[in-house]
């Protein structure tokens, strides 16, 4: 009887901890995500679009990322899926710098 109730709650435990792990990689993909943007917004605004895309391609990997230009605003979107599927997303924007 011990036995059975001791295998249901390491079970429980190592699902909890699971969860747990897969939570935290999610939030610091998050953290990478909006770090991205970042970078991507402020090297564009610099008018270095091109090196945009590539840091923020190296800081999260396997993302999509997106840069819009309307007017004398820069909107960097970066995206990808997180761990279980997460859908994870950051947005930054940015004025160009004159020049």
């Amino acid at each position: 009887m011990v036995t059975v109730e001791a295998a249901i709650a390491v079970s429980a435990l190592l699902v909890a901890m699971w969860l747990g792990a897969n939570g935290l990689t999610a939030v610091t993909e998050q953290m990478r995500c909006t770090d991205a943007a970042r970078e991507a917004a402020r090297l564009t605004a610099r008018g270095e679009r091109q090196r945009g895309e590539e840091a923020a391609g190296r800081i999260v990997g396997d993302a999509n990322v997106v840069i819009g230009t309307e007017g004398d605003a820069i909107e960097v979107v970066v995206s990808k899926r997180g761990p279980l599927g997460l859908p994870l997303s950051a947005r930054a924007f940015a004025v160009p710098e004159p020049r």
